[in-house]
Order: C-alpha cells, then structure tokens, then sequence
C-alpha cells in the first residue's frame, strides 16, 4: 500500500459511480448494449478495463481497486440475514422440492465438473497451474464476481495471487455467456414451441431492454422504520451493515492468530454473525425495525459496485499468461451448462421446466440477477412461479454454497484437491438415483400443451 488515503477510496469510488451513471446511460440509449440485456455495473466495469491501470492508464484509479471486491462480498454476505422472515423448513421442502434438487445439482455439478477436468485434464497438460486452477470455473460461472471475490481473496492469503483475476474474468465471460446464450436458446425455443408464456422473442417489455421502469410499475424500495429525529432509516440499516462486518473483520484477524496456518474468509464469517445478529433481534422483537427490503438494496449495491471493480481491477497480463488453460476451462463450463439445462432440467421439472431451467442457466452461468432477466423474457408475469420456488429454495442452498466456498481453498491448500470433486459430483449422482428411484424423473409435461393453455387464458 503505497500512501492509501481517504481521499484515494473517494477518488475510487468517485470515478467508478461516474462509470456507472455512464454504464446506465448506455443501457437506457444504446441499441446495441439493449439488445446485449448488459447490466450498468458491467458497462462500467468495461470502461474501467479499458480505461484504467490494465488498459490505456487515463482513469486515476489507486493500487487499491484490487481490494475492494474483498470487502464489498462480505458486506453482501452479512446483508443477507438480516431482515428475512422466519420460514418452515418443512413446508419448503414439500414445495419446492425440484428448484431445490435442480439447484443443488447445478452447483454440485458445476463446482464439481470445473474441479474435475482441471485436476484430470488441465494440470496434466499445463504443469505449471495452481492445483485450485479448476474451481474457478464454479468461482466465476455459478458463483459469480461475488464467490469469485470470496474465493480469490481465500486463495491470495494462501499465496495464490493470480486467483482473484481469474475468478473475475471467469465472472464475466459467464456474464456474457448467460446473456448472449441465453438469448440464443430463447429464440430457437420460441420458434420450436417450447415457452409457455409467450410465442415471438420479439415481444418484450421496453423495461427489460432500457433498464427504466416507467412509473406505472415502479415499486417501493423499503419502507421508513425509524423516524428520522432520531437517526436517518438509510443510515440505521447501514449502520447495521457495517457493524457486522467490523466485528467480522476483527474475528478473522483473532482467528488468524490463534490458527496460523487456517485462513478463515471474511466473508463465511460476515454472514455467521449477521446470522447471530438476526437470532437476536427475533429474540427481543426488535426485529420489525429492520426492513428487508432496505437490506436487500444496500445488498445489490455492493454487488453492482463489486461488479464494477472487479472487472476494472482484472490484471490483463495475468488472462494473456493463463488464456489457453482458461479457455479450454471456460469452453468446457459453456458446454457443461448447457448439457445441464437441455437434458436434466426436463428430468427434474413436472411443470414449466424450460422458465425454470432456463432461470437455472442464467444463475449457473452469469449471476441470479441474469437468470431472472431471461426468466422475464420467457415470464413477463412470472407465472410459472420460478423466482417464488428459487427464493424459497435458496435458504436450504445457503449452507451448501458457504460450505464449498470456504472448505474449498482449505482442502486444495491442505493437499485434499481430489476429495472435493468427488464428494460433490457423488452427492449429485446420489439426488438423481434418488429422483429415479421415487419415480420423479422425466415426469415433465409437454411444451405445447403448457403453452397453449397459458395463451388461451
């Protein structure tokens, strides 16, 4: 750290918000970034590549801007707690049985194929390549610029440095690769017949190609919980936010002391006291002053700005050094998505199975936020009820995925590499013997039929 100040982290912050203002302008004109459904934080994230330390060296970022996605993932991992309502496991089970298995699948299959071929194939062919080399595949894809933070950060204090650039740049490929294929996959589906909810690709609200919502369907982004004479609502909730990830930062630096040689990412540990904290405002029913929908929002905005950080923070000479082993990977991810989504996701649906495997391609590819943009192309209503069963179904996925983030660089650092593709591509052979044996697979019904009858009505 060369001389970091304050005023460094403003001009950051400064240029990459001017960037997203641009990133959003171009969204709401530009034909072309509409066509693409590219989000404002990638746009600036773009500008910031090209225009930055790794580009033609004009934006005055400080060394700095490598850091931030670090920080920024735990301060969505503790939002992430606070606020949501208390639900019974039972009853999300006996509803959302098939996002569940669906989802679990897709992220034991892409960690565990991304794992896989790079232990198998890519270390074998490129001596050199860090052991861990084939969990950024997973990192970016499924998990996204998020995990990819998360996960590069875990690596860097292990050593590994490079890890953070490519999990970043496996990031966004799979961007463009959820909306670029995506949008392939619903033009050709359209034409066989196989949507439910609409029969030309051509008819898609203004709204998802601008990104402005006209003011018949904007919605509320929170409601005020505490009166402004006493402390402002935005900054009671941030307060809250950032609370968490103080105390956060300050456990994980005690337990780097007391376990030298275990690296315990701030992220796993953000999210396990946001956890305690919501316990304790159930408890003393303090609860009903936090909104959730307030929480969410402070969530999505450090994932724009981690977005757009991380793509301006991408060390170009490291893609050029690792780009044949990182294109066979990432081409290997595109293929292995698709395989996915065309012949499990059909198995796994009774109902509406191209929306939610489609939904699925979008989250296991690029980001949840693309899975939804596609979902709203195909379900502009979102009839099919995708995003309810994926809400619902994500609390039993949140404890898988912080497992394999956080257990996944301690095992590969702790010479285990192999014992993690294999544990989770059997635990994904054993939910489709499952499925099989209950007599819940491939039991979807047919396209035409769904369609037609959502047409009619």
């Amino acid at each position: 750290m060369n001389n970091f100040s304050v005023w460094d982290l403003m001009l950051d912050v400064s240029i990459i918000s001017g960037l997203l203002l641009i990133g959003t302008f171009l969204r709401a004109r530009v034909k072309i970034v509409q066509s693409l459904f590219l989000p404002a934080s990638m746009i600036a994230g773009f500008i910031g590549l090209g225009l930055g330390p790794s580009g033609l060296k004009i934006l005055p970022f400080s060394d700095q801007i490598i850091s931030y996605p670090g920080l920024l993932i735990a301060v969505i991992f503790a939002a992430l707690p606070i606020g949501a309502e208390k639900i019974d496991a039972k009853k999300i089970m006996e509803r959302v049985r098939d996002m569940w298995s669906y989802s679990m699948l897709l992220t034991l299959l892409m960690w565990g194929g991304g794992a896989l071929v790079g232990l198998a194939f890519l270390n074998h062919i490129f001596g050199n390549l860090h052991t861990g080399f084939g969990l950024m595949l997973g990192a970016g894809f499924l998990g996204g610029h998020g995990t990819a933070a998360a996960l590069g950060e875990a690596f860097r204090r292990q050593g590994w440095e490079e890890a953070l650039t490519l999990g970043m740049t496996s990031a966004t490929v799979g961007i463009l690769v959820a909306i670029l294929g995506g949008l392939f996959i619903i033009k050709r589906s359209t034409q066989k017949g196989h949507t439910s909810f609409m029969s030309s690709f051509n008819n898609l609200p203004t709204e998802l190609r601008t990104g402005l919502v006209p003011r018949e369907n904007r919605t509320s982004m929170g409601t005020e919980s505490i009166s402004s004479s006493s402390i402002d609502p935005l900054v009671f909730h941030i307060a809250i936010i950032c609370s968490i990830v103080g105390l956060a930062y300050w456990v994980s630096q005690v337990a780097q002391d007391i376990l030298a040689n275990v690296a315990l990412p701030l992220f796993s540990i953000a999210f396990l006291i946001g956890l305690l904290f919501q316990f304790i405002l159930r408890k003393t029913k303090a609860n009903q002053y936090v909104d959730n929908h307030v929480m969410e929002r402070i969530g999505g905005s450090a994932t724009d700005y981690l977005v757009a950080f991380g793509i301006a923070s991408i060390n170009l000479s490291v893609v050029v050094d690792y780009a044949a082993p990182l294109t066979l990977l990432l081409v290997f991810g595109i293929f292995w998505a698709y395989f996915i989504f065309k012949v499990i996701g059909p198995k796994i649906f009774n109902q509406y199975w191209f929306e939610k495997a489609l939904f699925g391609w979008g989250w296991s590819t690029g980001s949840v936020a693309m899975g939804l943009a596609l979902l709203r192309i195909v379900d502009p209503k979102l009839k099919s009820k995708t995003m309810d069963d994926y809400a619902l179904a994500y609390i039993g996925m949140i404890p898988v995925e912080m497992l394999i983030i956080t257990m996944a660089p301690l095992l590969y650092v702790n010479g285990l590499p192999w014992l993690f593709p294999i544990v989770l591509l059997l635990t994904g052979i054993i939910i489709i013997f499952v499925y099989k044996s209950r007599g819940w697979w491939g039991n979807s019904k047919e396209f035409t039929t769904s369609r037609d009858s959502e047409i009619m009505k």
